[in-house]
């Protein structure tokens, strides 16, 4: 089996699992919406949740990964299997003495937790209630957290499925607390102020993240760790291992602090009510697609590029990004274009029920469209830094998120003070994705400086084919929507199965549309994305990227 075909499987297996994930997603999210819609209790949810969800995006999505893949995937290469386990089980207990800790003093100093997020103002906002949620969701940063290390020890033996699998437990124990049976008698007795479907749901986020950490345990437990307690913080393959976490928890994580801002500015007494919650909800419906692929990609791509350059294959280093960079933008172009054409009835299809009404969908679909424009961005950042973390530096990717950052803020203020009218709510959004463009445009160059060509005139050319098969694609989804979904968009049709298939109506054949170009323009992506169903060595189809 070649390399290439190791990690589009292994990519593959991921975005199974993790689409699996999302719709259980999707399912949670849309009982919190249909209990709460874009309420104060809503957001105050969000609040709450947003600062241990911040943590476990950054780090179980890249920055722990990316510091310890390597250092372990060197340990099991260079030394004795008991050395490498020994150095996994110090990390392990060093880490769960951390965010021990950390937990505590969120749950203690939970009203200045919350502070952080309403200096702009917030008053539409339950604060009390998010500082009261804040110290039931806190904790959970622990198991988040050390469930991302757990999956990180089961990548390096190419266990992918598990450590992808667990939001699945996550989110069903969420789903479970939203149904009456659950919360109805916990809330007859709280006490008047507290009686909202919000904090029982609060409660299924701590015990929904320690079932996360507990069912990799008996994994980890089968190839050959043993949990032996020993805390040390002077070994030296935990000192490397810190040394790369610290910058690459902030340069992998960006995104997610730069949604940190958005829920900031998201709060002002300028936005309109419910902004908070429109925004998480629009994050999260495209999430569905940076997270079925590209991020499985990331994942799967770590642990191949830190053997390459523990090699010293450099050259196939390179050419291992060009390829994934070139299929996972041919599923992210056409998923944004998509996305913003469809996006008033996605949102409506998938969450405009009870609470959740016409005014929650047409504020939800405004941040849907902004985020969408930066998702090729996006999933382009979840790709390169990878590259620069296999080669052990987290200190590039820390600086240039840093300078996006900052853009983001200026922005995010810009919007506010100067085009609050035009953009409302979406004004965020918009600054996080023009962002994510900085973001990415400068790592690349960097890294070409430093290291030579990344196959950019490859990258180029594929780029354009994929800009002409989305452009006619998007012709085809508008004439569909104005045949098939008008109904849907002027409120006419409201039964939940007869939206969906006139949504279904419109994304079918302008997928169609897409792959059949596609393939007339001899997109090598297509063929790439089917190289698991073809037999043999598959290693010619993108070979030819120019380095």
């Amino acid at each position: 089996m070649t390399e290439k075909r190791q990690i589009l499987r292994s990519a593959s297996v991921i975005a199974v699992v993790t689409a699996i994930s999302r719709i259980c997603g999707y399912l949670r999210d849309q009982r919190i919406a249909l209990l709460l819609g874009t309420s104060g209790a809503a957001d105050a949810l969000v609040l709450a949740f947003r600062i241990p969800s911040m943590i476990r995006r950054m780090v179980a999505e890249g920055s722990l990964g990316a510091s310890f893949i390597p250092i372990f995937a060197k340990y099991l290469r260079e030394r004795p299997p008991s050395e490498a386990w020994a150095f996994a089980q110090k990390v392990f207990w060093d880490m769960a003495a951390i965010l021990a800790v950390i937990a505590v003093a969120g749950s203690v100093f939970s009203r200045q937790v919350v502070y952080l997020f309403t200096l702009l103002g917030g008053h539409t906002v339950r604060w009390d209630l998010a500082v009261t949620l804040n110290r039931f969701i806190f904790p959970s940063v622990l198991f988040l957290v050390m469930a991302a290390l757990a999956g990180a020890v089961l990548n390096c033996f190419h266990i992918f499925g598990l450590p992808a699998a667990t939001p699945i437990f996550f989110n069903l124990t969420l789903i479970a607390a939203s149904l009456g049976v659950v919360y109805g008698p916990l809330l007859a007795r709280l006490p008047e102020r507290l009686r909202t479907p919000a904090v029982p749901l609060a409660l299924a986020i701590l015990v929904g993240s320690a079932l996360q950490l507990a069912v990799q345990l008996p994994a980890l437990w089968r190839q050959g760790m043993r949990f032996a307690p020993e805390v040390s913080f002077t070994d030296p393959g935990v000192r490397k291992v810190g040394a790369l976490m610290g910058p690459s928890f902030f340069g992998m994580g960006v995104y997610q602090v730069n949604l940190f801002v958005d829920t900031l500015f998201a709060t002002s007494p300028r936005m309109p009510a419910g902004s908070v919650m429109s925004l998480y909800l629009g994050d999260r419906v495209m999430q569905l697609v940076l997270g079925s692929y590209a991020i499985a990609m990331s994942t799967a791509l770590l642990p191949t590029m830190a053997r390459q350059v523990a090699a010293g294959e450099y050259a196939e280093m390179k050419r291992t990004f060009a390829f994934a960079l070139r299929v996972v933008s041919f599923i992210a172009v056409p998923a944004a274009v998509g996305l913003i054409l469809l996006r008033r009835p996605i949102i409506q299809v998938l969450f405009q029920h009870g609470q959740f009404v016409a005014e929650s969908t047409a504020l939800t679909a405004r941040a849907l469209m902004y985020y969408s424009l930066g998702l090729p961005a996006f999933a382009a950042i979840k790709l390169i830094t990878p590259m620069y973390y296999s080669a052990q530096d987290t200190m590039t990717p820390a600086r240039v998120g840093a300078w996006a950052l900052v853009m983001n803020v200026a922005l995010n203020a810009f919007f506010l003070l100067a085009l609050v009218r035009v953009l409302a709510n979406g004004g965020p959004a918009l600054a996080s994705s023009i962002a994510a463009y900085f973001n990415f445009a400068v790592l690349f160059l960097i890294f070409r400086r430093r290291y030579g060509r990344l196959g950019g005139r490859a990258i180029a050319r594929a780029a354009a084919r994929i800009g002409v098969c989305a452009g006619v694609m998007a012709a085809a989804c508008i004439a569909g929507t104005k045949l098939a979904l008008a109904p849907v968009l002027l409120g006419a049709e409201r039964h939940f199965l007869s939206q969906v298939a006139m949504l279904a109506v419109v994304v079918t054949p302008s997928v169609a549309v897409y792959l059949g170009l596609a393939r007339i323009l001899h997109c090598e992506e297509l063929g790439e994305l089917f190289l698991l169903f073809r037999r043999g060595d598959a290693e010619a189809a993108g070979g030819g990227a120019e380095r």
